[in-house]
């Protein structure tokens, strides 16, 4: 599993330290888990795969794929966690902030645009 976990590690492009504080542990406990001199508690286990959406019986045998297919609400989810951890000038964050204060009919008007917009680029794919 030690190397399973630092296959993690590295598919996300985090430091040890920056993955142990997504976790809520020690980087040296990280680092203990992926050299394989300790291994990670189930809550640790469960932490990794609820984190970076990882299929645990892969982290645990190796059976199967890494990462657990992501249906469209836990995707928005990660998306969302992802601008609220980062910084508050983030484009991400302030174009959130304004979608939040769409009432109804913006949301119609902003869909109809997207539909147009879609159909346009579909007419020049056929050129």
């Amino acid at each position: 599993m030690h190397n399973r976990i630092k296959q993690v590690r590295k598919s996300t492009d985090l430091t040890q330290q920056e993955f142990a504080d997504r976790i809520g542990v020690s980087r040296g406990a990280l680092a203990n888990y992926e050299v394989g001199r300790n291994e990670p508690i189930d809550a640790v286990i469960s932490l990794i795969c609820r984190e970076f959406n990882i299929n645990e019986s892969w982290l645990r045998t190796g059976e199967g794929e890494m990462l657990k297919p992501v249906n469209r609400d836990a995707e928005i989810a990660s998306f969302m966690g992802d601008v609220m951890r980062g910084e508050s000038d983030d484009f991400r964050r302030r174009l959130v902030a304004v979608l939040a204060k769409l009432d109804a009919s913006e949301w119609e008007l902003l869909e109809k645009m997207a539909l147009r917009l879609a159909a346009e680029y579909k007419k020049e794919d056929q050129v």
